[in-house]
């Protein structure tokens, strides 16, 4: 894996979480949560932080149903992440994130305000951990 930042998005319709990881520790941590309207976000702000940290990959948490089938919710993380492709040349990717809000809401860390940019961090700590385990967009997606 090349070094560098890794940026994860946790995809809503009315939040989108951010988080920043680095190739180097493979840690991730939430950075900030962005409004969003009917899970459009301000698309100048979102420009803002990939132009300033210049990732190596966006991860966009893909919530599928517990038996692998996509929702609802699935099909609009996956339209996002692809009008996400357009607005930025570097490399997007999708990332399972069944689990981590639930995984967040079962922690300490889950205060209201801050769940969206942590489950962000579970689904950059996705791509740290194994980049195969994530889909790109682009490779049938």
């Amino acid at each position: 894996m090349n070094e560098g930042y890794v940026l994860g998005i946790d995809f809503g319709l009315k939040h989108i979480g951010i988080a920043v990881g680095q190739t180097v520790t493979r840690t991730a941590s939430g950075l900030v949560t962005l409004a969003a309207k009917n899970g459009k976000p301000n698309w100048a702000e979102l420009s803002e932080l990939i132009q300033q940290y210049r990732p190596i990959a966006v991860v966009v948490g893909l919530p599928l149903n517990m038996d692998d089938t996509p929702s609802e919710m699935s099909e609009r993380a996956t339209g996002f992440a692809q009008e996400l492709s357009l607005h930025t040349r570097h490399p997007i990717f999708l990332a399972d994130e069944r689990l981590s809000s639930w995984a967040i809401r079962s922690s300490e860390d889950g205060a209201d305000d801050g769940i969206h940019n942590a489950s962000a961090s579970l689904i950059a700590q996705t791509f740290l951990n194994d980049p195969a385990n994530c889909q790109r967009i682009g490779e049938d997606v």
